[in-house]
């Protein structure tokens, strides 16, 4: 079922839920690896039942297991654990996300299978990874996203911490995971050896805080919340036009002297706060002000084409809808579809990952019902 991709010939078994480890093991799908999904008997992942649902077919659970089979297993049943372990006898890699301690009260953690299957690529991906103090605690997305510090720098200053938008914890969590597990393959051909990779949540949100945590350690601050502009370069955030807001940067000196004329606030040269990047940082507000007194004097379609003729990196604010019906983003091939017999056509977020090598196919083999590979992958792994 495995597209066209440099993983051909690679076997995941995917024995996660939700959103972490599934979202790693479509990554590596859409790459070509073949991906068995193991799920629980009768209900399968949690995720089959999110909304929004047609026809009993959810979304959610489509968007993140196309190109998947599926296979329900008890593993507390020693007739289908068997099965399990057939399967992995030719797997490449296996990818969980449980609490750490579960695999092992099943007989299935990296030290049994290590042993049995030695050149196994075991991905365990968990809030707080298999090791610390926090290691066996619960986690959700908003918990890494609070714990992480992400969201003690996100939102506006003096305002109620926010989350962000989009399930960060689990994404960042999933890449880093696809990464680990493409390096011990690549690995795997020098060792003729397995590994395991242990991806904690956490640990990936402290990855991604970017220059914060270097920031603090070289000042002692401790960065807050700036709502929509940066804490290194200005200008660089929202601004208010006419009628709604339009991102603008102008990262350096010379662009900035371009969008002061071009917005039509020549002044703003010439104002001492305003000489460099780290003069206009120091009066980051005074200068927004400045710059939306000219800016309200047009609609952000105007400046929106003023801004594109003049050379100034810019963006509309764009809704879901109108990403979604963005020439750029389907001219990239970032929205595919699938067709499933219950749902029909089902749309999803395409593979941003683009190779010379291989096709991108906008059709996509859809994510698979509930225990449906179960006879062919029996009669292919325990003859």
């Amino acid at each position: 079922m495995s597209i066209k991709g440099p993983l051909n010939g690679i076997i995941v078994v995917d024995m996660s839920r939700v959103l972490a480890g599934p979202f790693t093991a479509m990554v590596l799908s859409d790459l070509g690896a073949r991906v068995i999904k193991v799920e629980a008997p009768g209900k399968g992942d949690d995720s089959r039942s999110f909304p929004p649902i047609k026809n009993g077919v959810s979304a959610y659970f489509s968007s993140v297991n196309r190109g998947k089979e599926s296979i329900a297993l008890n593993l507390k049943d020693d007739k289908d654990k068997g099965i399990l372990l057939k399967i992995l006898e030719k797997a490449d890699v296996l990818v969980e996300n449980f609490r750490p301690g579960v695999m092992e009260r099943l007989g299935l953690g990296w030290e049994v299978l290590k042993e049995k299957y030695p050149k196994l690529i075991y991905a365990a991906s968990s809030g707080f990874g298999h090791t610390g103090p926090y290691s066996k605690r619960a986690a959700y997305d908003m918990v890494v996203q609070a714990m992480g510090g992400i969201m003690s720098i996100t939102g506006h200053p003096g305002e109620s911490p926010i989350r962000i938008g989009t399930s960060i914890g689990d994404l960042t969590a999933a890449l880093y995971a696809v990464i680990g597990i493409v390096a011990a393959l690549y690995d795997r051909i020098a060792t003729g050896k397995g590994c395991k990779i242990d991806i904690s949540m956490l640990d990936c949100q402290v990855a991604f805080l970017e220059n914060a945590i270097a920031r603090y350690l070289l000042s002692g601050t401790i960065p807050k919340p700036l709502g929509g502009v940066h804490p290194s370069i200005c200008p660089f955030g929202v601004f208010k036009t006419a009628d709604s807001y339009v991102i603008i940067v102008a990262g350096n000196d010379k662009l900035f002297e371009t969008m002061a004329n071009v917005i039509g606030m020549p002044e703003l040269l010439t104002d001492e706060r305003y000489k460099s990047n780290p003069d206009r940082c120091a009066h980051v507000w005074e200068l927004k002000a400045d710059m939306e007194r000219g800016l309200a004097k047009k609609t952000t379609e105007e400046w929106l084409q003023i801004l594109e003729k003049a050379g100034i990196p810019f963006a509309p604010i764009n809704d879901i809808k109108a990403v979604v019906e963005d020439p750029q983003i389907n001219e990239r091939n970032m929205i595919v579809e699938t067709e499933d017999p219950d749902a029909g056509v089902v749309k999803m977020a395409g593979n941003p990952i683009k190779m010379s090598s291989y096709d991108d196919p906008h059709v996509r083999v859809r994510a698979p019902h509930l225990d449906e590979h179960r006879k062919s992958i029996i009669d292919e792994f325990c003859r």
